[in-house]
């Protein structure tokens, strides 16, 4: 083997480890929420960030908090999205946060990147609008009269700033010089496609004006979806994620649908590069908690159905007795009676994965005769 090509494979390796650790810096979501990040000190004890998001954090403590509060956010909204699937972003204490599920380029992985620069622009630009923040407020270039008919008005979310923003911290590690590997480009898209989540679903909210109640005449402004509206948005273009790979068109490096019967893939879907695993048995290493123990729903077909869940290894029902309120009459004035009804519920919960076989018998020694 050449030394050049062993150079180039050993930097090929730094830089897909340098891009597959860029969503450290979710470690923030560990911070208490009593700790507030307000002196630059605080800034280089933070686990997770590299030494331009430190120096990013010193120039913005005002905002870090904001920051913490979409990592929060995006593992909130994962954990919902992913409850009934057998990876449920399940999350250690120790860096990656989701262990090593997201150092490989799966869909998973993609998930996360989107729903956590979408987190930071969401937490960002709500703090900019509540007035948390000098640096921003309202978006006062949302203003005049609308072809509709109503008037611009009130505090226009400033989705503007709060994206740029999340563009500034989240992609900085991978628009670093060099990190222009096939992982580097695939984190960039899904953090984009995850701030597109948001930026495409704004909605219009309006207030009504006039005598009575009426709506004489009535003023609008921008707002933001829902976050969970973003996580059901980015659980979509997870279902239908486009596997690719990297290419050059001229000099610049591309990603392209693997299987150039697809279709090309938009700026808003999901992109990832390797098959996920099973994600059936226990690997703590790696961040998998296996699906022993998890309830399952006995009559779906889906990935939440016992079959599917618990990985063909079987599942237990146990029967459970809650206590609900029933037979409820309103009594003048002014009270609501019930009395308790005691029901039966079932519950499933997959099997235990069947322990290793021993280990073989040591081979018996071969006898020797004693006379020759």
């Amino acid at each position: 083997m050449s030394p050049e090509y062993s150079l180039r494979s050993l930097l090929l390796i730094i830089l897909a480890t340098f891009s597959a650790n860029a969503s450290n810096w979710l470690y923030l979501a560990k911070l208490s929420s009593v700790g507030s990040i307000s002196e630059e000190e605080t800034c280089e004890k933070l686990k997770g960030l590299i030494q331009r998001q430190v120096q990013m954090c010193k120039r913005n403590l005002e905002v870090m908090d904001s920051v913490r509060r979409g990592a929060q956010l995006a593992i909130e909204e994962c954990q919902y999205q992913f409850r009934n699937r057998r990876w449920n972003c399940s999350t250690l204490d120790t860096l990656p946060v989701f262990g090593k599920v997201v150092t490989q380029g799966t869909r998973e992985a993609a998930f996360v990147y989107a729903i956590s620069s979408a987190g930071v622009a969401f937490a960002v630009t709500r703090a900019c609008s509540s007035g948390e923040l000098d640096k921003c407020g309202c978006d006062r270039t949302v203003q005049g009269g609308s072809a509709q008919g109503f008037q611009w008005s009130g505090c226009s979310d400033n989705i503007a700033y709060g994206v740029a923003f999340s563009q500034s911290f989240v992609d900085i590690r991978e628009r670093s010089k060099g990190a222009s590997s096939n992982r580097a480009l695939m984190n960039l898209h899904n953090n984009e496609a995850g701030r597109k989540a948001i930026l495409n679903n704004m909605r219009v909210e309006c207030k009504c004006h006039g005598v009575s109640g009426s709506c004489e005449f009535k003023t609008c402004w921008k707002a933001m979806p829902p976050f969970r509206k973003v996580g059901n948005v980015l659980k979509e273009k997870f279902d239908g994620a486009t596997e690719v790979e990297q290419s050059e068109i001229g000099s610049t490096k591309v990603l392209v649908p693997k299987n150039s019967q697809f279709k090309p893939h938009t700026d808003e879907d999901l992109v990832y590069l390797d098959s996920s695993p099973d994600f059936c048995e226990h690997d703590l290493k790696n961040g998998v908690l296996g699906t022993s123990g998890r309830q399952c729903n006995k009559t779906s077909k889906a990935i939440d159905g016992c079959e599917l869940m618990c990985c063909g290894r079987g599942f237990h029902t146990d029967q459970v007795e809650v206590v609900e309120r029933c037979s409820c009459k309103f009594h003048w004035c002014c009270s609501v009676k019930c009395k308790p009804c005691h029901r039966l519920l079932e519950i499933h919960t997959c099997r235990c994965p069947p322990p290793p076989p021993p280990p073989p018998p040591p081979p018996l020694p071969v006898m020797q005769p004693l006379f020759h």
